[in-house]
């Protein structure tokens, strides 16, 4: 474990706070922190893109914070030892633990933990806050965190959990792989270590199960990943992280399913995100959902909307005629007017005439949309309709390519 950074920020600091030179605050926290950073405060500053410009801003902001993180962030060789162990639990349900280092440092207040490759990086502003710590002068979500899931308490679990991480393979970028992502790392550090998750999400899920599943079907194909992780949520549930309990939940039931609790371990944390049919076996045995995956697809699939025509010619026509036109596409149902997009075909900019918002009309109904544009003779022209096109459900426009050349 790592922590030379915590005494190089407070040296920083006790700097930046004598003076009100922004010239010389700079200075210091450059010179002072981060370009004497360690290979986790470096990984940590470009993961979640700190600037110096934040971190001079933070320490303006929250004197009274800072002060009363002081002795713990200071005190992080007190932790090791159930660091450590909680670690060796770990190992001891997965003999395969390859090592990581753990980096202590201070960040700007936009993770607690993250990891990079083999890097464990702990961002101690939060991860190290308790009952002695200022909140006050925080926003309310900010305090929230601090009151909810009480940092330092569960600094082990979080490190545990954090270490799965670098053990897992690269993901895939979809909602629901990012909800078992974060599930494998939460309840294997949970059933490792014998401790309670202190994600509030978790015992909120179970015990609003069917209320959470059904949110989750809303979004699993459209949603916006930060409504379930990672954030403050804005749907109607209003609870952070409630993908960590979908995650938890699908990790829980297949390890209790299976006959072989060692190989559940070790197919949960090397899990291949990439392999669809694994991912699909694994979530669909566990019988989460009331449908299994492929047919959850095909019902968002039935249900997007789609162009089912064009209007004043055909789709591939090649005898279109040049000059102003208005091209119009009707859509199976109706379009939210508050999102559009238009994209390169396959033949590129080429075959491309930028519209301007002012040429693109949606009809009163959101059944159909209308582009107006001067088309030149003898050219080829290609636009795709992309899934920025919604309904009001959210359900995103099958793309659809037209392809036309004048005369």
């Amino acid at each position: 474990m790592v922590a030379t950074d915590i005494e190089n920020f407070w040296m920083a600091y006790d700097k930046i706070t004598t003076t009100d030179d922004s010239s010389l605050q700079y200075r210091y926290i450059n010179e002072l922190y981060l370009e004497k950073g360690s290979e986790g405060l470096n990984a940590i500053v470009q993961v979640k893109n700190y600037t110096a410009k934040e971190y001079i801003d933070a320490i303006k902001n929250y004197p009274a914070f800072w002060e009363s993180l002081r002795k713990n962030s200071l005190s992080t060789a007190f932790l090791y030892g159930d660091i450590e162990s909680d670690i060796n639990k770990l190992k001891s349900i997965y003999p395969n633990l390859s090592p990581a280092v753990i980096y202590f440092t201070i960040g700007a207040f936009r993770s607690n933990g993250t990891t990079s490759g083999k890097n464990i990086l702990i961002g101690c502003e939060m991860a190290l806050g308790d009952t002695t710590t200022e909140i006050s002068e925080f926003p309310d979500f900010r305090q929230k965190f601090y009151n909810e899931f009480k940092p330092k308490e569960n600094i082990a679990l979080l490190c545990t959990h954090e270490y799965v991480h670098t053990q897992q393979k690269e993901l895939v970028h979809n909602l629901l792989t990012y909800c078992i992502y974060e599930g494998v790392a939460e309840f294997i550090s949970c059933h490792a270590t014998g401790k309670v998750s202190n994600t509030p999400a978790i015992a909120f899920g179970k015990a609003n199960e069917q209320l959470v599943i059904n949110k989750f079907l809303q979004d699993i194909f459209v949603g916006n990943p930060y409504n379930w992780l990672w954030g403050e949520n804005t749907n109607e549930l209003k609870v952070r992280d409630l993908g960590y309990y979908i995650g938890y939940e699908i990790c829980e039931r297949y390890y209790n399913l299976s006959a072989d609790k060692t190989a559940a371990v070790r197919e949960l944390i090397e899990l291949d995100f990439t392999n669809e049919d694994e991912v699909e076996r694994i979530v669909d045995q566990t019988k989460l959902f009331p449908k299994s995956l492929e047919q959850l697809w095909q019902d968002y699939e039935d249900a997007r909307p789609k162009v089912i025509a064009v209007e004043p010619f055909n789709n591939k026509s090649n005898r279109v005629e040049p000059g102003f036109t208005e091209i119009k596409f009707l859509f199976s149902q109706p379009i939210d007017t508050c999102c559009q997009g238009l994209d390169y075909g396959p033949l590129g900019d080429a075959a491309f005439q930028a519209i301007s918002i002012e040429n693109r009309q949606f009809s009163a109904d959101g059944k159909s949309w209308t582009i107006s544009l001067y088309l030149e003779p003898n050219k080829t022209y290609q636009y795709v309709l992309s899934e920025n096109f919604r309904d009001a459900t959210g359900n995103r426009l099958k793309p659809y390519l037209i392809e036309f050349k004048t005369k």
